[in-house]
């Protein structure tokens, strides 16, 4: 089952009121482990830049200028993603809407709704009555985002691909499978051997004292024959 951890930039909240993509960002992901691949596009959204977009994300006009416009691009995104992979986007109806948007506008097919899996939702189910920002996840599970000083979508895309394997219930560093060929993108780059860093601090056993002893009270009636004992557990 190959997924595409994604996250996009753009200069406000509402592509009906005219804001733009600025920046795409991807990681895939195969069976839920890295692939290594990863893409990245800027792209000139065609208007001047809102000061407080510039203070989230760092672009500015001139920055932005030389970059190709979204009908540029929009097909060699829709090659990196697929026709069928999962979209793995935290908040997703906000990038969904963008992305779509954006499509629209370029005379491309839009990205059905039912592609994308948003990792807010799962972690509101997981932890209810819990922040479920980025930042938030990231402080729950140990995940490094100390470069994210400013919003970038290949480092949120990079940051919330290790949020969303933890929400799985831990990533595996590594097993990393090989990588495909890179798909051409007009200015993109498609980057191969990126990887989740191991995490910092293991994460405090889940098992608590009582949980323990009524396993060893199971296990002593199964005899000398069980596997917790032949193995070890």
């Amino acid at each position: 089952m190959r997924e595409i951890v994604l996250d996009t930039e753009t200069t406000g909240f509402d592509p009906s009121s005219g804001d733009r993509i600025v920046e795409i960002g991807a990681v895939e992901l195969f069976n839920h482990m890295p692939t290594g691949r990863t893409y990245h596009q800027y792209i000139n959204p065609e208007r001047a830049m809102p000061a407080e977009a510039f203070a989230v994300h760092g672009l500015g006009d001139d920055f932005l200028s030389d970059k190709p416009v979204f009908k540029r691009v929009g097909q060699a995104f829709l090659d990196f993603i697929g026709p069928d992979s999962k979209l793995v986007i935290h908040n997703a109806s906000f990038d969904m809407k963008f992305l779509n948007a954006e499509l629209g506008w370029a005379g491309m097919p839009r990205i059905p709704d039912d592609r994308a899996i948003d990792t807010v939702m799962i972690a509101r189910r997981k932890f209810p009555g819990s922040p479920a920002s980025l930042d938030a996840l990231c402080r729950r599970f140990g995940v490094d985002n100390s470069a994210r000083e400013k919003h970038g979508a290949l480092l949120d895309s990079e940051i919330l691909a290790e949020v969303y394997l933890e929400l799985l219930g831990g990533r595996q560093p590594d097993l990393v499978l090989a990588s495909g060929p890179q798909v051409p993108a007009a200015g993109a780059v498609v980057t191969e051997g990126w990887r989740p860093p191991p995490r910092p601090q293991k994460l405090p056993p889940r098992l608590t004292e009582a949980e323990r002893a009524a396993h060893a009270g199971f296990v002593a009636k199964l005899g000398d024959a069980a596997v917790w004992k032949r193995f070890g557990g």
